[in-house]
């Protein structure tokens, strides 16, 4: 297990603006979590973004800097506010607000994994919950931070690209309505997150590897996009959305025997983001 809950990949030279994150593919499960939970080594594992961090491993060699968890998502999930916590699942807390997120079970101490399925059979103490944000939360999105910041000291501009995976079963939200499946789907919260040329180059360079891309439907964005999404300081968000089964079998949690062949379409999408991010640097600069 790594003592630090992310994993931070440095190119020799930054030649880009922007930032690879994968705040879900953390898969170092503590024997506190297993010791408790109800469910199997693979249902514990289901709301994992599995290998993502395979994936965005290519940044280095293309002048980025990519930022990986270490910590899985079913003991702390990081694309949460620290605040999101479920009363249901941490004695003590304050039931608040109405919250989707906390209300499904999804909050920062997950009650739940996909499909609704219970980690826990009672609670944990607020004392343990608080240790987990203080350990996990705070110094990812201290280092996410951090990394934002040199980039716009450096760059003058920051882009920031939240990389996740959905279920396969997610997408028939959408083909219920009528519309393609989607292979990607890209979450700027409506604009909000990103300047929309960026969004837009991002969806090009997908569609060009002959994948199907919506916007903004199923997924957004969640608290990572709209925390450090602000386009009026030059910091952009965009979250990124692959469909699993284009990778990985899902009920194996293995990636597919052809892994490679998409990892290679993957690493060239991210060359053209990498080279989005190094292109409106020198038109800032002339």
């Amino acid at each position: 297990m790594s003592n630090l809950p992310y994993r931070i990949m440095e190119p020799p030279v930054r030649r880009t603006s922007v930032v690879f994150a994968s705040p879900h593919s953390g898969r170092d499960y503590p024997q506190a979590l297993l010791s408790k939970t109800v469910l199997d080594s693979l249902a514990i594992r289901s709301s994992e973004d599995a290998f993502i961090d395979q994936l965005v491993d290519a940044a280095p060699g293309l002048g980025a800097v990519a930022i990986t968890a270490t910590t899985p998502r079913a003991y702390v999930d990081l694309n949460r506010s620290r605040d999101e916590l479920d009363p249901a699942v941490v004695e003590g807390v304050v039931p608040h607000a109405a919250n989707p997120r906390v209300a499904s079970g999804l909050g920062v101490i997950p009650r739940v994994v996909s499909n609704g399925r219970p980690i826990y059979t009672g609670k944990i103490t607020r004392i343990e919950a608080e240790a987990r944000l203080s350990r996990h939360w705070d110094p990812y999105h201290g280092a996410l931070a951090n990394l934002l910041q040199r980039n716009l000291s450096e760059f003058g501009e920051a882009i920031l690209v939240d990389c996740h995976s959905m279920p396969h079963e997610a997408l028939e939200v959408i083909v219920r309505n009528g519309r393609p499946k989607p292979d990607v789907v890209l979450g700027d919260r409506f604009g909000a997150s990103a300047h929309v040329e960026i969004t837009d180059q991002i969806e090009a360079a997908f569609r060009r590897e002959g994948l199907t891309v919506a916007r903004n439907s199923p997924f957004a964005g969640a608290f990572i996009t709209q925390k450090y999404g602000r386009p009026s300081r030059r910091q952009h968000a965009v979250q990124i959305e692959i469909d699993r089964a284009l990778y990985m079998d899902e009920a194996r949690v293995e990636p597919r025997k052809d892994f490679k062949f998409f990892r290679a379409i993957y690493t060239r999408v991210m060359g053209e983001i990498a080279e989005i991010g190094q292109r409106r640097v020198q038109v800032a600069a002339e």
